[in-house]
């Protein structure tokens, strides 16, 4: 059975009609995927900047380190925190090897507070066989129980600690409000 020219014509039609469908729908997912290369190159950007304003903020978090009597202030409120966490009666401090004179400094003072705080006498000591490198911008490491538990209260530590939880706010404060955000954690 032979085709008419009206079937042959009509089979022609669906065959131009399904190649038009299909180069619609390439052209809908080259724009798709186009549209998210570009959004993400947006994050990525966003993000460096991020992480720029965070370096730049390590980089000036040396500087507390020049003026003596705000680090001495800052190193005894650091140690005080920590052995609050810890809760222990005999504390190994590391600090870096320049800052070791001011941290024994504070210790007559941390003492008192803890006491003051806890009702424990406390017995520092700073470590003097480890000692934090010399390139940490600065802070103290407490050690108890040879080294097993460990509370990082270096610059750096604490500038990570603020990062995490303020990333979503110097997101918000660099680039404004994401409208397609919901959740902002």
């Amino acid at each position: 059975m032979a085709l008419s020219d009206a079937d042959v014509q009509k089979q022609i039609m669906e065959y131009y009609e399904k190649k038009e469908k299909q180069v619609e729908l390439q052209k809908k997912i080259q724009s798709s995927n186009m549209l998210n290369q570009a959004r993400l190159k947006v994050l990525k950007v966003r993000e460096d900047h991020v992480r720029n304003v965070l370096e730049e903020a390590r980089k000036r978090l040396g500087e507390i380190t020049l003026n003596s009597a705000k680090y001495k202030e800052l190193l005894s409120t650091l140690i005080l925190q920590a052995l609050f966490q810890l809760f222990e009666t005999a504390v190994l401090i590391r600090c870096r090897s320049q800052d070791r004179g001011l941290v024994e400094s504070t210790f007559p003072e941390v003492a008192a507070k803890y006491k003051d705080a806890t009702g424990k006498d406390i017995l520092l000591k700073v470590d003097s066989e480890n000692s934090l490198p010399a390139d940490t911008t600065g802070g103290i490491e407490l050690v108890v129980h040879q080294g097993r538990i460990r509370i990082n209260n270096t610059l750096e530590a604490r500038l990570e600690l603020i990062a995490q939880q303020l990333v979503p706010e110097i997101r918000t404060a660099l680039f404004g409000r994401n409208v397609n955000r919901r959740f902002t954690d």
